[in-house]
């Protein structure tokens, strides 16, 4: 059953989100945004690079997926989305965080360059607003992504 293993997996990420945030402080609830936005954006990469299927658990059916200005929602045809770039690799230059307007969701903006297919590097950015479902659990409701030419 298709949504008993999107639930399995967003469960996952929930439980695998606890441990990152465990790693990085002691005291989980009272993590910062940054150390939030850091522990994701590290799993996040490192997920993509090695197995894209592991991303699935941090989607939900209101995530937003924005690549290169076409738009695709819920997890499904984000999935879709991300497994037709093929083979990548992501190295991340740089991270901005702030709090979103509501204070259970942070937004994260990312630079970096990313090989795809073993082809030369290309510039990149990408942004994500991560909401949370509860104590140190969030998920990706929006991602926005460009391929940064000219630079």
């Amino acid at each position: 059953n298709t949504k008993t293993k999107t639930e399995e997996k967003r469960l996952y990420w929930q439980l695998h989100s606890f441990q990152l945030i465990q790693h990085y402080t002691r005291i989980p609830n009272k993590m910062s945004a940054d150390e939030v936005a850091k522990a994701f954006v590290d799993h996040f990469y490192q997920t993509f690079d090695t197995s894209v299927e592991g991303l699935s658990g941090l989607y939900s059916p209101q995530s937003m997926l924005t690549f290169e200005g076409n738009q695709v929602a819920g997890v499904e045809q984000i999935m879709g989305r991300l497994r037709g770039i093929g083979p990548v690799r992501h190295e991340v230059k740089s991270m901005d965080v702030q709090p979103s307007s509501n204070a259970s969701a942070i937004i994260i903006f990312v630079t970096g360059s990313i090989k795809i297919g073993g082809d030369n590097s290309l510039h990149f950015c990408e942004m994500f607003q991560l909401v949370s479902t509860g104590p140190g659990a969030y998920y990706v409701h929006n991602d926005v992504f460009r391929l940064n030419y000219g630079l």
